[in-house]
């Protein structure tokens, strides 16, 4: 994950900057009384979030003591000096914490302080290999280290360069066995690492359980005596990227599911053991599960069968990057960024924005979170290409990437997620790519315009309301109008988007005419314009006052209900709500 670099005083701006460019982090200023900090550093600790403080060891032990607890689920925690001279890892030594001191060091010009005796003799613990490796049994560093720091040396079989890269003393007569092997097995007095070099390739039939491909999966590795922890990657065809039982089958072993098409499977026909012309007929490949292993080099597993599936294990030489192994199974993100200012976002959004590859959509809300890019690829549309931007979206997830399409507000509320769902479910020359369809999709809520315009001027959705857009470009102006005359019989609190445009200019006076006739001229109404931005402007007038006029399309309007009430407080401020009769519940009965 992405550090969070906190400051707690101007001194350490710069500093904080280029800690930013080294790590990819963002930063946060707390300001001297560290009071923003009693509440961000334990929320970002408990998820998770790397966190590097440019301030005194103290201050971020204090500030995360009550969070303290089991120190094999801790993230990195660094304290850096005002001058970048000394960095001190406090937290999460063995996760990451020794390495980002090192790191930081060096960049900055400094020390890494390190205070773990394993980190202080050597580059790498025990208990993190690179990737690539695994370790079997982590109980079993601690008493490995503990001999290797009163003298005694490792005694190596299998291939582990990284061993002696670190500082490790290797020999051919050392006290401490190291084992590096694919299969089960466990030593006296030493170490058993997994190298990742295994592919499991499967295939199944649609719908099939996912306990029937996990249970063939360990039968197969059974076999061989293999261990599921040198398992690399799950692999199968491209046809198979959204069957469910593959992806749970990736996530009980904790691997990618990796996706090859008929072509790129075709090329193992002349190296296949066990084809099969009904396969071949089927999909237009004689193999699946032993052709997608076949991808890691050599047959360690022949392939096996059960009911609906089929299972060839594969071997690679060295540990596997599975990121090099065909392709994934295309993720979208359709992300809701809230109206414009980034106390706006949920931590659902952050996070997707950052797990992704490439960010999709209208140029404006791209600049809006400009400030979280690190090295996403941008993929910019103009205001009206709705369509073409979320199939390209669809079409660039689909060549495996991680993608997120970008709107303002939340996704689902006038924006693209129902387009996306629309081209997902879509036939003829509307339909996307079959690749696109088999795409993951998720929703990650955000805070619309409603709800900001509402919040920043009292608490005027706080009983019964819809929403309707005045656009009619997409919407026959006679249901507009309908919907219109709908809410305001029914009395809800009406959140109109959209209202007003060069081109469209009456509607928002026809609303405003219509809802006068339902209600009250002294009925609330919230003007919100540039939302979370610079320029925001909310004001409360009345429905009799309120001048159509003044709107354009970067406003939202609320009307109340015929409930709904206003007032003005100490400082000046005029607000909004609509009760929802809790004073009933207040009034015994008599």
């Amino acid at each position: 994950m992405r550090p969070a670099i906190i400051t707690f005083a101007a001194t350490g701006a710069e500093l904080a900057q280029r800690l930013a460019a080294v790590t990819g982090g963002v930063v946060h200023h707390c300001g001297h009384d560290g009071e923003d900090a009693r509440t961000l550093l334990p929320r970002l600790f408990a998820d998770g979030t790397p966190i590097v403080g440019i301030c005194a060891a103290g201050i971020l032990i204090r500030l995360l003591a009550a969070t303290l607890a089991d120190k094999t689920e801790e993230p990195p925690v660094l304290a850096v000096s005002q001058d970048g001279g000394a960095v001190v890892p406090l937290l999460g030594g063995h996760h990451g914490a020794n390495r980002l001191a090192r790191e930081l060091a060096a960049a900055l010009g400094g020390h890494a302080a390190l205070t773990t005796a394993s980190d202080a003799r050597f580059a790498r613990g025990l208990d993190e290999p690179p990737a690539g490796w695994v370790l079997s049994d982590p109980a079993d560093a601690k008493p490995a280290m503990m001999a290797l720091l009163i003298g005694a040396k490792i005694a190596l079989e299998g291939h582990a360069p990284w061993l002696a890269e670190a500082g490790y003393p290797v020999s051919s007569a050392g006290a401490v066995r190291v084992l590096v092997t694919e299969q089960v097995l466990k030593v006296e007095h030493g170490l058993v690492y997994h190298p990742r070099t295994l592919i499991a390739g499967v295939g199944c039939e649609r719908g099939v359980p996912a306990q029937e491909v996990i249970a063939l999966i360990d039968f197969a590795l059974g076999q061989q005596n293999l261990s599921p922890k040198a398992l690399a990657a799950i692999a199968t065809l491209d046809l198979k990227a959204d069957e469910a039982a593959l992806h749970a089958a990736a996530a009980h072993y904790g691997v990618p599911l990796r996706l090859f098409s008929v072509d790129e499977l075709n090329q193992e026909r002349y190296r296949l053991l066990d084809p099969s012309a009904v396969v071949e007929e089927e999909v237009g490949t004689p193999s699946v599960a032993e052709a997608a292993a076949l991808k890691a080099g050599t047959l360690a597993v022949r392939k096996l069968k059960s009911e609906r599936v089929t299972c060839a294990i594969g071997r690679a030489p060295r540990p596997l990057d599975a990121r090099t192994l065909g392709r994934g199974p295309g993720q979208l993100h359709l992300v809701g960024i809230g109206p414009g200012d980034k106390s706006f976002r949920t931590a659902a959004a952050v996070r997707a924005l950052d797990a992704s590859s490439d960010w999709v959509g209208y140029g404006l809300y791209l600049d809006l979170i400009a400030d979280l890019r690190v090295g996403q690829q941008e993929h910019r549309f103009g205001l009206g290409d709705e369509e073409p931007r979320v199939r390209h979206a669809l079409e660039l997830a689909a060549t495996g990437r991680t993608v997120a399409l970008v709107c303002s507000g939340d996704a689902q509320i006038y924006a693209m997620a129902a387009l996306a769902y629309e081209l997902l479910d879509a036939a003829g020359e509307r339909a996307p790519s079959d690749a696109a369809r088999r795409v993951a999709v998720d929703v990650h809520p955000g805070i619309s315009a409603f709800q900001a315009a509402s919040a920043t001027a009292g608490a005027l959705i706080g009983h019964d309301f819809c929403c309707i857009s005045l656009s009619d470009l997409l919407t026959p102006r006679r249901d507009i109008v309908r919907r219109l005359e709908g809410a305001a019989g029914a009395d809800f609190v009406t959140a109109l988007y959209n209202p007003r445009s060069q081109r469209r200019t009456d509607l928002i006076g026809v609303a405003k005419a219509l809802f006068l006739a339902a209600r009250p001229g002294s009925t609330p109404v919230i003007v919100g314009r540039n939302l979370g931005r610079p320029e925001q402007q909310v004001t409360v007038t009345t429905l009799a006052e309120f001048d159509p006029e003044t709107i354009d399309m970067l406003s939202i309007v609320l009307i109340g209900a015929s409930t709904s009430k206003a007032f003005t407080r100490g400082d000046g401020r005029t607000v909004a709500f609509t009760p929802r009769g809790y004073e009933k519940k207040a009034v015994p009965d008599v």
